[in-house]
């Protein structure tokens, strides 16, 4: 049975186990808060002092009991107190609805015949009891989590076989599901450990065990320069390959972090397979989760000329304009962006014209998604258009892009898009009469 211990002098000196039973038999009501605003809680006869607001922060409860919520701030209170209608209060939220001039009850909005505030002290000990306990809880199960992970992070330094696999699979297990695990993987070196693991001879089910792990920790640059050795990104590219969807997903992302580092050098993903790969998780219609890794890969890595003559190659440009018309708006930005890049080289504006999607895909972006997608499509549709004007300008006006443009012109965007697209209108007009160019203008069916 929950037990209470009041202190001789008169705090609160206990532990209660049951807050339903404190509250029954009026325990809490009958005991004073401390004065600095902390309680003491015992937990295996060690007695460790609280404080509330240390509590809370730390705690970040999804669900806390109504009764403990400051109707102003919405937030749990520290210093309730109690107005003469009976609502309770945070004490400095309602001292600020009183500096501003109001002489009401903020929930009842009845004219207040006292403006004395009384301290609740039967709420702030039941809030600092409830709290105090879901904290010793939080911290006793932190410390079981960081001794667990530091146990397997040893047992992983003497494995071979089938244990090293069992004991990186459990490590995963508990890093994906308790933060302070990830923090005391990092702290123990487990960075380095998990990391040496990864070698030409590696086992693909040791590599995706390892790469799930890494993908989840915070990775210092020491740690992605160990990470950026040419055979340990081979092994990677390998799995983005041939491994599971979600190892490709963890590989792709892993790649990525270690493409954002200054030191990176584009040789490392200057791989056939790997855009190869990538291509696979953009198109890949059954399982979309990898879409948006691999297009923030092909994103970053986009920005290296021998990448992006080596994407030409492996037929990236028609296999991205294909699935414009299925991307969410995120990966849409991604995959434009992408196309844009490779304009940049001669060989990806011809694969452009040359993709018989290309126009009518990107001028029905136009006005659709975003400014930024907007921008990139008139880039890209500039490039096709210059590079072979009378084919696809008529081609663009067809299928409504002069409407499109005049959209882009009078809407209220960046003043430099609203110039490039005037360009691309008057590129387009070239090929025209005047009299049949105005009635392609005409907003009819491109609107839709």
């Amino acid at each position: 049975m929950p037990m209470f211990h009041p202190s001789k002098n008169g705090g609160f000196d206990g532990h209660i186990l049951d807050l339903h039973t404190a509250v029954k038999d009026g325990v809490l009501g009958g005991c004073g808060g401390g004065g600095d605003g902390k309680i003491v809680v015992v937990v295996a006869d060690e007695k460790k002092r609280l404080d509330l607001k240390k509590m809370i922060s730390e705690l970040e409860l999804p669900e806390v009991p109504s009764v403990f919520i400051c109707p102003i701030s919405l937030e749990p209170m520290q210093d309730p107190v109690t107005l003469c209608t009976g609502q309770t209060y945070e004490r400095s939220n309602i001292l600020k609805w009183f500096k501003l001039g109001h002489c009401t009850c903020p929930t009842t909005m009845q004219e207040l015949w006292d403006d004395l505030v009384t301290p609740n002290k039967t709420l702030h000990q039941l809030i600092y009891t409830w709290f105090s306990q879901k904290y010793v809880l939080m911290k006793k199960r932190s410390e079981d989590v960081q001794g667990r992970a530091i146990e397997i992070l040893g047992t992983l330094r003497k494995a071979k076989g089938k244990a090293k696999v069992h004991a990186l699979s459990e490590l995963k297990q508990v890093v994906m599901a308790h933060a302070i695990a990830k923090k005391t993987v990092v702290d123990e070196g487990g960075v380095f450990v998990i990391s040496s693991l990864l070698s030409p001879f590696t086992s693909h089910v040791v590599g995706s065990e390892a790469i799930a792990i890494l993908v989840n920790l915070e990775l210092d640059s020491d740690s992605k320069a160990g990470l950026m050795q040419p055979a340990r990104v081979s092994l990677m590219v390998d799995m983005l390959s041939d491994g599971s969807i979600e190892t490709k997903i963890n590989c792709a992302r892993l790649i990525w972090r270690l493409v954002e580092e200054k030191s990176f050098r584009a040789e490392l993903v200057s791989s056939h397979s790997l855009l190869v790969g990538l291509m696979r998780l953009v198109k890949d219609r059954r399982r979309r989760n990898g879409v948006s890794p691999a297009l923030t890969l092909l994103k970053s890595v986009s920005v290296h000329k021998q990448v992006r003559n080596l994407m030409v190659k492996v037929g990236a440009v028609p296999q991205l304009v294909d699935v414009l018309p299925c991307l969410d708006p995120e990966s849409l930005e991604s995959a434009l962006f992408v196309l844009d890049s490779l304009c940049l080289e001669s060989e990806g504006r011809i694969a452009l014209k040359d993709s018989v999607n290309t126009i009518p895909n990107t001028v029905r972006l136009l006005m659709r998604v975003s400014e930024k997608c907007t921008n990139y499509a008139i880039s890209i549709l500039w490039s096709v258009c210059k590079l072979a004007s009378e084919e696809c300008s008529s081609l663009a006006v067809e299928v409504g892009l002069a409407a499109k443009l005049l959209l882009v012109i009078q809407s209220g965007c960046d003043p430099a898009l609203k110039q490039r697209s005037a360009e691309l209108l008057k590129l387009c007009s070239l090929h025209f009469s005047d009299t049949m160019f105005i009635s392609k203008c005409k907003l009819t069916r491109t609107i839709q």
